[in-house]
């Protein structure tokens, strides 16, 4: 009797880091850039690393309103100092005279001779004569030149990503354009028969395609070049067919839906047949199904159908993935913070578990009462997400690792 043959092993789940290394590891920046106005640079990611060709502030300057001076006229605590000239913002006064003192407004330059500053609620003024009630100290509400930036520093490094305060401190340094890395091309399109776009009569059995929504305004947060591929047909043929029109000019393609096992679902399947698959499973709840793969010369990722699966899964994993594509170099992950919970969590799961939270009036984190993968108000009502590990149950007081949807929405 001839032995029978084994039936292959399911292949383990990779843990959530195991899954984001082996992704982050494949990443490949985007190489080309384009020169774009720093007022339009918003979102971008720095090709180069900016010098400054000044200093910031380019000259001594006043820190209040009131009135400059020598420190030594002022040492008794009570000089009579005749006002010798006026200088607001902007203007360049005279050489201070010793026995005198200048009138000045906030950010206005330090006139020669003058060696500190007294604020004008310290000082009484008759006529053209100030009395000092102060004795300052020399330097004292001075900014001096090159305090913030110096003439020749880096002020921006190469990756960054350009926030309102990178195209301030460029702007302050007078660099009116930025080289960036090109936009990201990210293709898109959800597959199902059953999904169906708002606005368009509900058939029975059929779900509005909120996922659509969902995954397009993240990557509109993150600054990507969209196509939009829409709704696919659940077929092996129309999913090959549009993976391969996807594939062309694209660094990515995201899909939603049809990522599980089942005699529908194609996506397996269609890029194993167009492509290749480098993971498939993970040990997260939501979320487990995630494919991960290469589609000709665009990177693949595959996300659930259900909605909070798919949202969760893009801030863990796509979001990530897309700012090392977008040559982002510093830190990627989102800031955590322990805090404490106020609920508590008997039954613990063999999956690490992002669960929907918010922050009570108390400080402590109160859970969303259906943490199932389709409840898409837990998000909504949410502040973000405690990422509980495996195996691991929580108890009303314990300090548990939380994850602002703050830091996972840029």
């Amino acid at each position: 009797m001839s032995a029978q043959p084994s039936k292959p092993q399911p292949r383990p789940m990779l843990a959530v880091g195991e899954a984001l290394a082996l992704m982050l590891a494949a990443a490949r920046p985007v190489e080309q850039t384009e020169t774009v106005p720093t007022l339009n640079a918003n979102g971008r990611v720095l090709a180069q690393a900016q010098v400054s060709g000044m200093n910031v502030p380019g000259m001594d300057n006043t820190q209040m309103d009131g009135y400059a001076v020598r420190a030594a006229d002022c040492a008794g605590g009570n000089a009579a100092l005749t006002v010798s000239q006026r200088i607001p913002a902007g203007h360049v006064g005279q050489p201070l005279l010793p026995g005198t003192a200048a009138r000045i407004f906030t950010g206005a330059h330090i006139p020669q001779g003058a060696d500190a500053v007294v604020m004008q609620e310290q000082c009484e003024l008759a006529g053209d004569v100030v009395t000092i009630k102060h004795a300052p100290k020399p330097g004292e509400w001075i900014r001096r030149a090159g305090e913030d930036i110096t003439d020749g520093s880096v002020i921006l490094p190469a990756g960054a990503r350009l926030r309102s305060q990178e195209l301030g401190l460029a702007a302050s340094v007078g660099l009116a354009e930025l080289p960036v890395k090109r936009k990201l091309r990210v293709a898109v399109f959800f597959t199902g028969d059953e999904l169906t776009m708002p606005g368009e009569p509900l058939a029975p059995g059929a779900i509005y395609n909120s996922n659509r929504f969902t995954l397009r305004a993240l990557l509109e947060n993150l600054g990507c070049e969209i196509s939009d591929f829409g709704i696919v047909p659940d077929s092996l043929e129309a999913t090959r067919s549009v993976l391969r029109e996807s594939a062309q000019a694209h660094d990515l393609i995201i899909t939603s839906g049809g990522v599980s096992v089942g005699e529908e679902d194609h996506i397996k399947p269609a890029v194993e047949a167009e492509g290749k698959l480098n993971m498939w499973l993970i040990a997260v709840k939501p979320g487990k199904p995630l494919a991960f793969g290469q589609v000709k010369d665009a990177f693949f990722l595959g996300l659930p159908g259900n909605p909070v699966a798919s949202f969760i899964t893009f801030l863990m994993f796509v979001r990530p993935f897309i700012l090392r594509l977008q040559g982002v170099s510093g830190p990627i992950a989102p800031r955590a913070f322990s805090m404490r919970a106020d609920f508590d969590l008997p039954k613990a799961d063999k999956r690490n578990e992002f669960l929907r939270a918010r922050i009570n009036a108390e400080g402590g984190l109160e859970l969303f009462n259906n943490q199932s993968s389709g409840v898409l108000t837990s998000t909504v009502w949410g502040d973000g997400v405690i990422d509980n590990p495996p195996g691991t149950t929580i108890s009303a007081g314990d300090m548990v690792r939380f994850i602002p949807f703050s830091e996972l929405m840029y």
